[in-house]
């Protein structure tokens, strides 16, 4: 869970930037400039691999933003760069690229044996929905089991979502990196499966997010009677 201080500054989301820090300027570098007339494959590895990860420090650090998700996207950039510096085979990268998405996915599924689900912390929660009013109503009604089991079911399709990360990891990262680590190719094949992985992954993922909170919506609105407007959160 996310523990933010008093006079910590309110996190906004800002998915250009995240989209051009994360993604954009790193797969340039890694296509462009990996040459021995530029920076060359190491150096460009480090230069780009610093901008996700500068900008990972820097979201955790000035918005108190400590979860699991964040850690383990640090952790994926230093195991990226340790394989391409290390020049490891291809291999790693390909099972790297698959474990992340796939430690979540299990640990949404564990979460479920805890106090503390882990769909309340992703979708569930008071940033996106109106979570007192909505457990008022279902207290009222005496809907409350009914709709954890709603919530359990809800659970099992985010795991899946992650899953289908992990598969589509593998096998984008076994099909486009395929030279040598250490190299100016493993550089530019790194850069051009990032930038494949965002369409093909990233995309078919949020339309997950959204089908899953489409049916928490649908859930809520159907034990509770409450309007759209009244189980949204209501931004300040």
């Amino acid at each position: 869970m996310n523990d933010v201080l008093p006079d910590t500054p309110q996190h906004k989301p800002r998915p250009l930037v995240d989209l051009l820090v994360s993604i954009v300027i790193p797969s340039v570098i890694l296509m462009k400039f990996s040459g021995d007339a530029h920076l060359g494959p190491h150096q460009a590895l480090i230069v780009a691999l610093a901008f996700p990860l500068g900008w990972g420090l820097f979201e955790l650090l000035r918005y108190r933003k400590y979860n699991f998700i964040a850690i383990l996207g640090v952790i994926s950039v230093f195991l990226t760069g340790g394989i391409g510096l290390l020049e490891l085979d291809p291999q790693w990268l390909a099972i790297k690229e698959a474990a992340v998405p796939g430690v979540i996915g299990l640990a949404v599924l564990f979460s479920t044996r805890t106090r503390y689900p882990l769909i309340r912390t992703l979708l569930y929660n008071d940033k996106v929905l109106n979570v007192q009013r909505i457990d008022e109503r279902l207290r009222e009604r005496g809907l409350g089991e009914v709709f954890e089991q709603r919530l359990l079911k809800a659970t099992y399709f985010l795991a899946g979502t992650f899953f289908f990360s992990s598969f589509m990891n593998y096998v984008i990262a076994k099909w486009i990196v395929v030279s040598p680590a250490g190299t100016e190719a493993f550089n530019a094949e790194l850069g051009r499966m990032t930038l494949v992985s965002y369409p093909m992954i990233a995309i078919p993922s949020m339309i997950m997010m959204l089908a899953i909170l489409f049916y928490l919506w649908r859930t809520i609105h159907g034990l509770t009677g409450l309007k759209m407007e009244e189980i949204v959160a209501q931004q300040k």
